[in-house]
């Protein structure tokens, strides 16, 4: 199983909507962005997608501290295509960030993306 760990202001909404796919292969859980920095690094969990107000800075900022630049990406505000976010994954890139108004957008395609890897 896959786990995905959620942050920032939005974690609660981005779990839901995640939640809402019904897709059995992922385990979706709200965190703190220092509890999933560690988690990321020790195996305990796969992908973090945290949010803010402007999806740049405070979506990731712990993160990108502690996993490094490598294995981050902000969407920022943008809505990313299929073929960008797999790309992404391919890349390795694990923890991603965007805003708050792009939710709905993201996170179901982020979810199946990351289940369509296995």
């Amino acid at each position: 199983m896959t786990k995905i760990l959620t942050g920032g202001v939005g974690k609660v909404e981005v779990t839901q909507a995640i939640g809402k796919l019904g897709i059995d292969a992922l385990d979706v859980v709200p965190s703190s962005d220092m509890d999933a920095a560690m988690k990321l690094r020790t195996g305990q969990a796969d992908y973090y997608l945290g949010t803010c107000h402007t999806g740049a800075g405070a979506s990731l900022g712990v993160l990108v501290g502690l996993m490094g630049s490598a294995a981050c990406h902000t969407f920022g505000r943008s809505v990313p295509t299929e073929d960008e976010i797999s790309a992404l994954l391919a890349d390795g890139k694990k923890v991603f960030g965007f805003s708050m108004d792009q939710i709905d957008a993201i996170a179901p395609m982020m979810a199946r993306a990351i289940a369509a890897r296995g």
